[in-house]
């Protein structure tokens, strides 16, 4: 019997679709009942994360991120995935509370880079999952060095995650070019989308070489923890 994928999702909306699209397309299926059965909880009122963090807001999300995974579990799905990079940062205390096993996006985004022998990768995420040091921690403990935007480029980071994307506005590109090329001035040998905002970006933008997007990366996993295969053009995450 297939197993059945849960997401908690609407974190934002566009990314939680944008995520579901990425499955069926790297899903190897060749007709509907070769896909995963998926369960969706698409709660956009779930408080930011990042103003939470950063102690701009008390609202705590993890109440309700609780709430959804326990009705995902009680809806009978064999493993979680979370199409939000900085909802990471509740990743301990969300593993204890919910028995279904979580996909944890961070972990395999720097495991994919280290099997590929990456040396030093720069971040584009959130300031919450910057400061929170989510993927800076992880790096480390896998020796590859990370590489941060300087505060201006985070900056640009943040105001095309808050208001370009999530605002359902264009993207501005001047900035994003910006900060990759600082990224790769600084060393980065590969460039993280740490953020599912800026998978958007991806899906309609040419970005250029050395980006992995983790977005694609949770949803290989999700396909792979759901025992199917992964379509050929996408065994290469790592932007040509």
């Amino acid at each position: 019997m297939s197993k059945k994928l849960g997401i908690i999702g609407g974190l934002g909306p566009l990314a939680t679709a944008y995520f579901y699209e990425l499955i069926c397309r790297m899903t190897d299926a060749g007709s509907d009942q070769e896909h995963i059965d998926m369960v969706i909880i698409s709660k956009s009122s779930i408080p930011d994360r990042t103003d939470f963090i950063l102690g701009k807001s008390l609202d705590n999300p993890l109440p309700h991120l609780i709430e959804a995974g326990k009705s995902l579990e009680l809806m009978g799905v064999d493993v979680i995935a979370i199409p939000c990079i900085t909802a990471h940062y509740f990743y301990k205390d969300l593993s204890d509370a919910i028995k279904v096993p979580i996909i944890h996006v961070i972990r395999e985004t720097v495991k994919y880079l280290k099997d590929r022998g990456i040396k030093s990768a720069g971040i584009m995420a959130t300031e919450g999952t910057i400061k929170s040091n989510l993927f800076q921690q992880e790096l480390a403990e896998n020796d590859i060095r990370p590489i941060i935007p300087s505060q201006t480029g985070q900056d640009y980071v943040s105001g095309i995650i808050y208001e370009n994307v999530k605002a359902g506005l264009p993207v501005n590109m001047e900035h994003f070019v910006k900060v990759k090329e600082e990224l790769k001035d600084k060393g980065a040998d590969a460039i993280i989308l740490g953020c599912t905002e800026l998978s958007i970006i991806k899906r309609s933008e040419n970005i250029g070489p050395g980006f992995i997007d983790a977005l694609e990366v949770l949803a290989m996993c999700s396909i792979t923890n759901c025992d199917k295969k992964i379509r050929k053009e996408y065994w290469n995450l790592i932007t040509n």
